[in-house]
């Protein structure tokens, strides 16, 4: 089943450009790239998809030097004429497999510029270490990862909600089924394989052995992070226990109640960080743009996909029973859906969000993000409470030069004017349903232009 995505979008863009780089798709493993390619190639008269993980399609980058004759080879293999060169696709599957195929790759660009070129590949951070001449600025990027909201709806065939989904503002009839279809959403996941299962079947019920079998190929790969014994077992170690950290700041020294220290805890995330399986999002003190991580600060713990999270921590019945998924595991659950939902939207580039800490002695304020829209940073906070309880936002509200905020919860669309408890700051405050996480971009936009 080939599902809709969204960077279909950048792909044909990238097929109609007069000057296209090589380009690599990039994401963690089981997110969709081999399958999102293959049906991207029915856009071509001819397609040449490779798969480096196989001897005989890897023999083309370990039998040839140049990529005129690699070229040749392929075509002659394929029976495809030289004159089709314009309307092929060459897809490099597991690129990481041949770091020559990687280093090649910008010589497709210099000498074969007609040639249309697509490489995938899980890993490729690691990979890349390897390779002696990487080619910069002769490649670019898109990023892939789990379905989103958008996504999923449009893959088990909800097209009314789709539509709704894509009103700016969204029409208060259709939140109760909006709301009801994210929460289904957010207990599964957006994982390709998880969601084709759930459509099958219609029930959750043959998920656990599907969020198994992926969460044993990213344990299976855990070699490929590491250099020794002693990484091999602390990242074993933070792929065991990190889901009961889900969405709370954490301390590398120790982690997870181990005798670790750390540097060693801090090499295995970054690794983890780097294969796209688990991010370390950081906080940032900033007010003003541009908005600054703090690295040196403690970050929060944000996972490829929720609906594993939700396997691990085995709560995904427990969640069935809840009408508001928001105070769902110490209230994690919701905040790390809707990262994962902004992260979702990152297809040009890897940025990561950031949400804003104010750390005093004896009382600290944090907001759950901020998002940067043109000259403001925007406070969002994440949480069903009356607006008076929203104490973090109001003091970021009263230190920054602008008034306004978004709150994301489980009731309707709606602006409302307040004033802040301390210094009586007026402000004009957003409430966004949950499910439109993949549309606050849009939607900051809309509030600040007609507010």
């Amino acid at each position: 089943m080939n599902f809709k995505r969204h960077i279909n979008t950048y792909l044909i863009n990238w097929k109609k450009a007069s000057r296209r780089k090589p380009l690599v798709l990039r994401g963690a493993r089981q997110v969709g790239k081999t399958t999102l390619i293959k049906d991207f190639s029915k856009n071509y008269k001819h397609s040449i998809l490779l798969n480096l993980e196989k001897s005989k399609d890897l023999r083309f980058f370990e039998d040839y030097e140049d990529v005129s004759t690699i070229k040749d080879a392929l075509f002659f293999e394929y029976n495809i004429s030289s004159d089709a060169i314009g309307d092929t696709l060459l897809f490099i599957d597991e690129i990481q497999e041949s770091p020559k195929a990687i280093q090649l790759l910008r010589y497709f660009y210099e000498e074969l510029p007609e040639l249309h070129v697509i490489a995938a590949g899980s890993l490729l951070e690691f990979a890349m270490q390897h390779v002696k001449s990487f080619p910069v600025g002769r490649i670019e990027y898109l990023y892939l990862y789990p379905l989103n909201f958008s996504e999923f709806l449009s893959a088990i065939g909800k097209q009314q909600a789709y539509e709704q989904l894509n009103q700016i503002p969204v029409k208060n009839f259709a939140h109760k089924t909006l709301i009801d279809l994210f929460n289904t959403y957010t207990i599964i996941g957006g994982m390709p394989e998880i969601v084709q299962t759930y459509i099958a079947n219609n029930s959750i019920a043959d998920l656990p052995k599907v969020y198994e079998s992926i969460w044993a190929t990213y344990k299976n790969d855990v070699e490929k992070y590491t250099s020794n014994e002693t990484e091999r077992k602390v990242i074993k170690h933070i792929m065991d226990v990190a889901h009961l950290y889900v969405d709370q700041r954490i301390k590398f020294q120790n982690f997870g109640s181990s005798n670790y220290r750390s540097r060693e805890v801090g090499e295995a995330f970054r690794n983890l960080d780097a294969a796209k399986i688990i991010q370390l999002i950081y906080p940032t003190t900033s007010l003003e743009t541009p908005i600054m991580p703090d690295i040196k600060k403690s970050p929060r713990l944000q996972f490829l996909d929720t609906g594993l999270i939700n396997h691990d921590l085995k709560i995904q019945a427990d969640l069935l029973a809840l009408n508001d998924l928001s105070n769902a595991y110490k209230g994690a659950i919701i905040p790390h859906m809707i990262t994962q939902e902004v992260i979702s939207l990152n297809t040009i580039n890897n940025h990561k969000p950031n949400f804003w800490v104010r750390e005093k002695s004896h009382a600290s304020s944090e907001v759950d993000l901020v998002i940067q829209y043109l000259d403001k940073i925007m406070p969002i906070e994440i949480k069903s409470g009356a607006t008076g309880s929203l104490k973090s936002l109001h003091e970021f509200i009263e230190r920054t030069s602008h008034h306004y905020a978004v709150r994301i919860y489980a009731g309707e669309f709606s602006i409302e004017e307040h004033q802040t408890p301390n210094k009586n700051k007026p402000y004009k405050l957003m409430n966004l349903p949950y499910y439109l996480g993949t549309k606050l971009p849009e939607y900051i936009e809309y509030f600040v232009k007609n507010n």
